[in-house]
């Protein structure tokens, strides 16, 4: 059976539309994908282009430059306080220092004082035994003396250094002295009397040997004794 002419003809192109209608379905496809592939870049580079560009103050928020003040000022403050501790915290270890010296050197301060006081206790206690040593070796001596002979004490008396014939003449009693000064050498006697009055050469440790009084009552005795001993000195 034959086809109609016409629809031979059409049969005959229907291939060619197909091909040619594929073709345009092509390259329609390849221009979508194109412009896909164009507007994803552009997307991309907007989207760059947002990101590295900074982001603008909100000029509806008015407080921003406040709260960047305060917070330098919190920081500031902060600091400060940070560098005051430490200061303070320096000071105090440098107090602590010195209040540690301080200590040891009182320490060493009233162990020093103890010992001085110690030392001082023993030269006292030495000093009060010599005192007391030399006291009864006065007092042998004025013994001595006074149970002698008026002429052989004065005998002794004219050759006795000062510093055992002053405190054993002030010991003496005041009528024994009179009579060893009436027998003594005129200057020596004088001399002596000089020297009981006036404590010249008298020893600090002999005020104690003496009961007050003693050597100005021996003086004002010994005066008119060895006055009244004196003219009757050639004839005794």
């Amino acid at each position: 059976m034959k086809l109609p002419a016409a629809k031979g003809r059409f049969f005959r192109l229907l291939p060619s539309v197909v091909i040619v209608g594929g073709a345009l379905l092509v390259v329609r496809t390849s221009d979508l994908v194109h412009a896909a592939y164009a507007e994803a870049s552009e997307a991309t580079h907007q989207n760059a282009d947002l990101t590295d560009a900074p982001v603008p103050a909100n000029p509806d928020y008015a407080g921003a430059a406040d709260d960047a003040a305060t917070s330098a000022a919190e920081v500031d403050v902060m600091s400060s306080l940070a560098k005051r501790r430490r200061e303070l915290d320096a000071r105090q270890a440098q107090m602590d220092t010195q209040a540690n010296m301080l200590a040891a050197t009182e320490k060493r301060v009233d162990a020093k004082i103890a010992q001085l006081k110690q030392l001082q206790d023993q030269i006292t206690a030495l000093l009060g035994q010599r005192d007391d040593a030399q006291k009864a070796q006065i007092a042998a001596l004025v013994k001595t003396y006074s149970n002698m002979k008026p002429k052989d004490a004065a005998r002794i008396f004219n050759s006795l250094p000062d510093d055992v014939l002053v405190p054993v003449a002030q010991a003496m009693k005041a009528d024994v002295l009179g009579t060893v000064l009436a027998n003594m050498s005129a200057d020596n006697a004088q001399k002596l009397t000089v020297k009981l009055a006036d404590r010249l050469t008298l020893p600090q440790t002999t005020n104690a040997l003496a009961p007050a009084g003693a050597p100005a009552a021996a003086a004002a005795s010994a005066a008119p004794a060895t006055a009244s001993a004196a003219p009757a000195k050639p004839g005794g």
